[in-house]
């Protein structure tokens, strides 16, 4: 049986869908669970003076568009700096964290297939308060 999809228009000014506080996290869906077909999208806010946790997706390629603030993504490794109007494209497997400084950074994010922090969320280390059962695991 296929979804039938319905339009959204999810206004900037409209409350939040399922906002969460995850860590340094502040995430606010845009598709609801139940809207949800090919992907989930995200509004994220990261708190200044903030270090996220290293994390990688198994399945989903992830998406992060920088609306604003600054900070560094950390990607496999290797810091890059971030600016509003940046684009970042992180393929599965794709190691990542944030770092932010004076500011906060504000990214709109967006997963295909879709992913909700309790499934195909995995740390390197400890998981942060808030995030589901997906677990920490090695890279592989």
């Amino acid at each position: 049986m296929t979804k039938t999809l319905r339009l959204l228009h999810v206004t900037a000014n409209a409350p939040a869908l399922l906002p969460e506080r995850l860590g340094p996290y502040r995430i606010e869906s845009l598709i609801s669970p139940e809207d949800e077909a090919a992907c989930t999208a995200y509004r994220v806010r990261i708190e200044p003076f903030s270090t996220t946790n290293i994390a990688y997706h198994r399945i989903a390629e992830e998406i992060y568009y920088v609306l604003g603030g600054r900070g560094s993504a950390v990607l496999n490794g290797v810091n890059h700096e971030l600016q509003p109007g940046d684009f970042l494209r992180l393929p599965p497997g794709t190691t990542h964290g944030f770092v932010t400084g004076d500011d906060s950074l504000l990214l709109l994010n967006i997963h295909t297939p879709g992913s909700r922090p309790d499934h195909d969320v995995y740390f390197l280390g400890e998981t942060p308060p808030g995030f589901g059962s997906a677990g920490s695991s090695e890279v592989g």
